[in-house]
């Protein structure tokens, strides 16, 4: 079964990155998750103040604005999306993240799958 594990930080430092882990945690990380073959895709998200946010109200009309502005102090860093047999498996390894540390977290998400 596919999860995606969305990548959460609390704590940023000044070039934006997870204040709690180094690349190298990140790099560790990775090559787990493709050696043990369960890596489906996965990326890190470029600076927050690259977002634009769009939405549409009820005439149609759409409003975009600069950055996400979410009432929230979480940054969504980047995501996996990994194969394996299990939310508790999909567990075990969010709970390997680097961006699980600390201030971190990592929400797990199963993949919709609408049939072949």
């Amino acid at each position: 079964m596919k999860y995606m594990l969305l990548i959460n930080a609390a704590a940023i430092d000044e070039k934006g990155a997870a204040a709690e882990c180094s690349v190298e945690d990140w790099m560790v990380y990775d090559k787990e998750v493709r050696d043990a073959g369960i890596w489906v895709s996965g990326e890190s998200l470029a600076d927050l103040v690259t977002s634009t946010t769009v939405r549409v109200g009820q005439d149609g009309r759409r409003t975009v604005t600069d950055g996400p502005f979410a009432e929230t102090r979480e940054v969504l860093g980047g995501f996996y999306v990994i194969d394996v047999p299990d939310l508790d498996v999909a567990l075990d390894w969010a709970a390997r993240c680097p961006g699980a540390r600390g201030s971190g977290s990592v929400v797990i998400r199963p993949i919709a799958e609408f049939g072949a």
